[in-house]
């Protein structure tokens, strides 16, 4: 009986894991794509390797004269003009969106707004290849959720290195 639920709750973890993966593929496959400014942070960790921290200007815009302790989960409503790159409108109140804007999930993490991830991680050595970084791009579903996919330089040119 022992080996049965341990055999059950397996599956279980399988699933939500299956679940998860599918969820991101299909934002990645059909999530609306965005560009946003970023104000890049160079550190280099020994535990994790080379990576970029990420800050972006929406933020700025959105939270910058907001007593940080306040700040709470929510969405913020971007304008994304004709090259794809989305500026601070509003914050979303429920009111419905109008022409060229979008919806953007963020989250609260040490009472800093987060949009879906605050670093980019590269391979060691691959630092140069990202240090002209200019923009996230992001694939943004209808809900408001993100995925950070490539970072882009002044000419909204994917950076990275050579395929």
């Amino acid at each position: 009986m022992r080996s049965f639920m341990i055999l059950i709750g397996g599956l279980i973890v399988l699933a939500a894991a299956n679940v998860g993966i599918y969820q991101k593929e299909q934002l990645l496959a059909s999530g609306r794509s965005v560009l946003l400014e970023l104000a890049p942070v160079d550190p280099r960790s020994l535990m994790q390797g080379d990576y970029m921290a990420l800050r972006f200007k929406v933020a700025n815009d959105a939270f910058g004269r907001v007593p940080p302790e306040t700040l709470e989960d929510g969405r913020i409503v971007l304008t994304v003009d004709d090259r794809g790159v989305g500026s601070f409108s509003r914050l979303d109140d429920g009111t419905p969106l109008g022409s060229g804007e979008m919806v953007m999930r963020y989250r609260v993490r040490h009472q800093s707004p987060k949009f879906a991830t605050n670093a980019f991680f590269f391979q060691e050595g691959h630092a140069d290849f990202y240090a002209a970084a200019r923009f996230g791009e992001f694939r943004v579903s209808a809900s408001g959720d993100a995925i950070l996919t490539n970072l882009r330089g002044e000419e909204l040119d994917v950076l990275g290195p050579p395929r």
